[in-house]
């Protein structure tokens, strides 16, 4: 269930408020349209990009745009459990089963907001993540949804995040407190930088309560340029 995001369940956050404030600034750098498909991603595991990744979606459907919440982890994901649906059926089936993509799009409790799902775990993820298919996939969902938010593996860990991101028009990377070092952090813009995708903001994560630098709350820190 999505209750457990903190979006929907402590909407008066300052958590919640950093959400809107990410929302915010996304909607103002898509004014000239170039900001529908974004993947937001870390250096290392374990940083907290897929939760960061569903409680945005939540706070950008709740402003009205349609957003689709696309897992591309293919070979760890985490969405579907995230929001409580099954993975039996999603983007794999429609990368190798032909599988209509009506098929596998699931409504949530959530106004607005639809989940595609990873589906069955493929041998090969970055060959269907760097399919023609996959491009005419998300030039479909960029018809249909107001925005499409992304998941991929951490940037270091495996290739999938850099193909990916060659798809989208921007690139949210999250360092998490006390966790990200810096040296892993340059790595992954360099990474993402080789493969001509745009960097548009950092996510800074578990920002403790005590720390000078906080300003949204425990969770979730600041949102602004990467250059």
């Amino acid at each position: 269930m999505l209750k457990n995001m903190i979006s929907v369940n402590n909407p008066k956050s300052r958590a919640a408020e950093a959400f809107r404030t990410l929302r915010t600034n996304i909607q103002f750098s898509s004014l000239d349209g170039e900001m529908k498909t974004i993947l937001i991603t870390s250096s290392a595991p374990g940083e907290g990009k897929s939760t960061v990744l569903v409680n945005l979606a939540i706070t950008i459907a709740q402003s009205g745009k349609k957003v689709l919440l696309l897992d591309c982890d293919l070979r760890k994901p985490t969405i579907h459990k995230k929001v409580a649906v099954s993975n039996s059926r999603g983007l794999t089936n429609i990368l190798t089963q032909n599988t209509k993509i009506e098929e596998c799009i699931l409504s949530t409790e959530i106004n607005n907001l639809y989940v595609l799902t990873s589906g069955p775990t493929p041998p090969n993820p970055s060959e269907l993540l760097g399919s023609k298919k996959m491009k005419a996939i998300i030039q479909e969902f960029e018809k249909i949804f107001d925005f499409i938010l992304i998941d991929s593996p951490p940037v270091l860990a495996v290739t999938d995040s850099q193909i990916i991101s060659s798809l989208c028009d921007g690139v949210l990377l999250l360092a998490a407190y006390g966790v990200s070092e810096k040296a892993a952090l340059v790595k992954a813009k360099s990474l993402i930088d080789k493969v001509g995708s745009k960097i548009v903001g950092v996510i800074m994560n578990k920002v403790p309560d005590h720390s000078e630098d906080n300003y949204y709350g425990k969770y979730y820190g600041y949102y602004g340029s990467s250059d």
